[in-house]
């Protein structure tokens, strides 16, 4: 197993149905083939608090925004401490599918200020190495959760909210870190691109033993 100098945080974002999921899963095995230790997450979490989260969006959004935020910020407190943490000082790669911006462009298209959301997360919250945004409109995202799951889409994923998140998205396109992926492109090509990017992070990071991820390693198709 190759080990890093540190560990390495990454976050995948989007609007529901821009693909992140598909895109962790690539992206977490690719690492796996090259040798790395990789932890897969997912927000909203299955804790207390990500349970009530799920139920907001399949039964109904009976919190104001500011109440709907304190239980983002508390189910991803947990996560922090038990897993991201964790898995970090053990010099992991760890992917998220959903981190703190999704609360910055869900909680910030309802109306709350979005320096307060970030502030609010930055406090626990270890800072990404990467943020991928998948981009989509929201009528794509619609169609591929309703032909996906075959399910009427949840209080969550209304186009007209989703169009407001996908500003709020799309505004954070210049800030450090953060890359935007035109989500609409075939599944292996946004993998690559996104692989791409996380290569040249471990590369810039390095590892224990002074080994180096080599310029045009093998893209996930070829992975």
């Amino acid at each position: 197993m190759r080990e890093l100098n540190r560990g390495i945080l990454i976050a995948i974002e989007g609007i529901d149905g821009a693909g992140k999921t598909t895109q962790t899963r690539l992206i977490a095995e690719a690492l796996l083939k090259d040798g790395f230790s990789v932890v897969s997450l997912k927000e909203p979490t299955e804790g207390r608090c990500g349970i009530k989260i799920r139920s907001l969006a399949n039964d109904g959004r009976n919190l104001n925004a500011k109440e709907e935020m304190m239980l983002f910020l508390e189910d991803r407190k947990e996560d922090v401490e038990e897993n991201i943490k964790p898995s970090l000082a053990e010099k992991k790669i760890v992917i998220m599918d959903r981190y703190y911006l999704s609360n910055i462009a869900y909680q910030g298209a309802l109306g709350l200020d979005i320096n307060e959301i970030r502030q609010m997360n930055e406090r626990f919250a270890p800072i990404p190495d990467l943020v991928v945004i998948l981009d989509v409109a929201p009528s794509i995202g619609h169609s591929r959760l309703v032909n996906g799951r075959r399910e009427k889409p949840n209080h969550f994923e209304n186009e007209v909210y989703l169009e407001k998140v996908r500003e709020q998205f799309l505004k954070m396109q210049h800030h450090k870190n953060v890359q935007v992926i035109d989500g609409t492109q075939p599944i292996w090509d946004v993998a690559d691109s996104m692989l791409n990017s996380v290569r040249s992070i471990i590369r810039a990071v390095g590892e224990v033993h002074g080994t180096e991820v080599a310029e045009g390693s093998p893209g996930i198709a070829g992975a």
